[in-house]
């Protein structure tokens, strides 16, 4: 599950007993070596898929990685824009990794990494696309409208909006069992320790991503079949601002 260089099982427990922005401050340095960073079976179609969208020998002028993490998605971004590629997130450790990493990342577009809130950006109509991956889970239902409506005023008009995720399972499969027993776990965890770490499954499933993407002016195009075993159950979805 984990590789060598990853995290050690009491570096995983200090941070699941930190808050979400210092357990990934704590985390940061060995985030790439665990399952939790999104492999490249997944960015490298997802970033194809954009690229179609854009068009034969197209490019954009800028894109946005929401939060970034360590630039996993901002490395495959980067080739398909001509001025710059900008990530966003909240944790220092996770920038400063992302940092080193994008150093020799392919492409000629400038790389900026800022540290702030999703939840208050400080862009408006500036980017032509806009991707989120592995972090849905940190939004929670309540903050989700507000999450969409930041996205959508960092995109120019036309600009998209592309992210990954799946279904809600059906609730006899393992997943959704395996996804709420996470769910519960994290809820007790989250009433005995504070501050909380909020970090949970199955709460940004494709139905709701389409209905709050057509509430903020975006035309979505779900495209399933796109990722190998074993992320079949994952959906593509492009929302497209007007």
């Amino acid at each position: 599950m984990f590789h060598p260089q990853g995290p050690a099982w009491w570096e995983l427990a200090v941070q699941a007993f930190s808050s979400t922005e210092r357990g990934y401050d704590l985390l940061a340095a060995k985030f790439d070596y665990t399952p939790y960073r999104t492999p490249d079976r997944v960015l490298a179609p997802m970033m194809a898929h954009l690229g179609a969208h854009i068009g034969a020998g197209g490019s954009m002028s800028a894109a946005l990685d929401v939060c970034c993490g360590t630039g996993a998605a901002l490395r495959h971004l980067r080739p398909l824009c001509r001025d710059r590629v900008v990530g966003i997130d909240f944790s220092r450790g996770m920038l400063q990794v992302a940092q080193q990493k994008l150093a020799n990342a392919p492409g000629d577009a400038a790389v900026e990494l800022v540290r702030g809130n999703v939840m208050d950006m400080p862009f408006d109509a500036a980017f032509d696309a806009a991707v989120c991956v592995g972090a849905l889970g940190h939004i929670m239902p309540s903050e989700q409208p507000r999450f969409v409506a930041q996205v959508a005023r960092a995109l120019k008009p036309g600009g998209r909006f592309v992210l990954v995720t799946a279904p809600t399972p059906p609730w006899w499969s393992a997943r959704y069992w395996r996804g709420h027993g996470f769910n519960a776990a994290m809820h007790v965890r989250n009433w005995i320790v504070k501050p909380p770490f909020m970090m949970f499954y199955l709460i940004f499933p494709l139905s709701r991503v389409v209905d709050l993407l057509a509430a903020h002016r975006f035309a979505v195009t779900v495209q399933p079949d796109v990722f190998d075993a074993p992320f079949r159950e994952m959906h593509l979805v492009i929302g497209t601002l007007s």
